[in-house]
Order: structure tokens, then C-alpha cells, then sequence
């Protein structure tokens, strides 16, 4: 009888889980990057505009 119950709720606990997962990894994308990732990221642009 218990087991019936425990496998609906492991269910909805691994969606919710991989889920918050989910969100979490495009939050820390999003997240402003250091000095040094707005200086390689500058050097980029100006290397592909040197390129043309």
C-alpha cells in the first residue's frame, strides 16, 4: 500500500528537481561575466571587425 504512494511522489519530486535544475543552469548563464570575461569578450569583437 505504501508503494503506491512513494512512486507518484518520487515522480513528482524528480520533475521538480530536474526542473529547478533546468532553470538554474539558464539563470547562470545569464549572469554578467568578471573583468576578464568583458576583456576577452571585447578582444573578440574587435578581432572579428579587423577580420572584414
Amino acid at each position: 500500500m505504501m508503494v503506491c504512494f512513494l512512486i507518484p511522489l518520487t515522480a513528482a519530486v524528480l520533475i521538480i528537481a530536474s526542473g529547478t535544475a533546468v532553470l538554474i543552469r539558464r539563470d547562470r548563464r545569464r549572469m554578467e561575466g568578471g573583468a576578464e570575461t568583458r576583456r576577452i569578450e571585447s578582444a573578440a569583437i574587435r578581432g572579428l571587425r579587423e577580420g572584414d
